[in-house]
């Protein structure tokens, strides 16, 4: 279990890193307004990794049996899914998209800058993140690529000290994130973060074409694995 849980931070880890529209929301409240709202802003995205991570273990419960004779498409098709993940973050602008999100939720948490944190900024940060349901994919495989998984009952509470690690993961890294960038604003720009997203989508890539490289390895050469 304690194998799982450090398993389960790696993965609120892992998911935070990529710079989405939330990322940068939570950039610009740290720059704007400071460390203290910075938090406030990434603990709506804890939230919903939260949420996110609940619905996935126990989906992996019911399909566990299903991944284990499946392993070939599953790898083939993960590698297409991660490939197209890697592919939005290195070639979208997320600057474009998250203006078009704050748009949308004006007027529904009275988005306008104050000048210290509010419970609106967490608000904010829930409601963009609740717009970007491919999330959970990528939480369910990390999930998967972690060996995480329910392997008990679904009705049992075993899985939560796993969920709670997720949760704390994703919550130590944006508290040292908000820290880093409120201590040093002078240094920090989106500019800067949206190259460290291609830089990321880039990387997201070639582990896709090596999930990618090992289904089709295994289709050619059955009993066989690349890696």
């Amino acid at each position: 279990m304690i194998l799982d849980i450090l398993k389960a931070m790696l993965v609120g880890v892992c998911a935070s890193v990529p710079v989405g529209p939330i990322a940068i929301l939570v950039i610009q409240k740290s720059l704007s307004k400071g460390h203290k709202a910075g938090f406030i802003t990434s603990l709506g995205s804890v939230f919903v990794d939260t949420v996110f991570s609940i619905i996935a273990i126990f989906a992996l419960a019911f399909v566990q049996d299903f991944l284990a004779r499946n392993h070939n498409w599953i790898s083939l098709i993960g590698g297409i899914i991660v490939i197209i993940l890697g592919a939005s973050m290195a070639f979208t602008d997320s600057r474009k998209k998250q203006e078009k999100i704050e748009e949308r939720l004006e007027g529904k948490v009275g988005h306008r800058r104050r000048a210290k944190a509010s419970p609106s900024d967490f608000a904010q940060s829930v409601l963009m993140g609740l717009t970007n349901p491919g999330a959970i994919l990528v939480i369910f495989a990390l999930f998967a690529f972690f060996g995480i998984g329910a392997t008990n009952a679904p009705h049992e509470w075993n899985v939560a000290p796993v969920v709670l690690g997720v949760a704390s993961g994703s919550a130590i890294y944006w508290f040292l994130m908000t820290w880093l960038i409120s201590r040093f604003s002078d240094r920090v720009d989106v500019d800067k973060m949206v190259w460290v997203n291609r830089i990321t989508g880039v990387i997201v890539i070639i582990i896709g074409l090596a999930f990618l490289s090992d289904g089709l390895f295994r289709f050619i050469f059955p009993g066989k694995s690349l890696f």
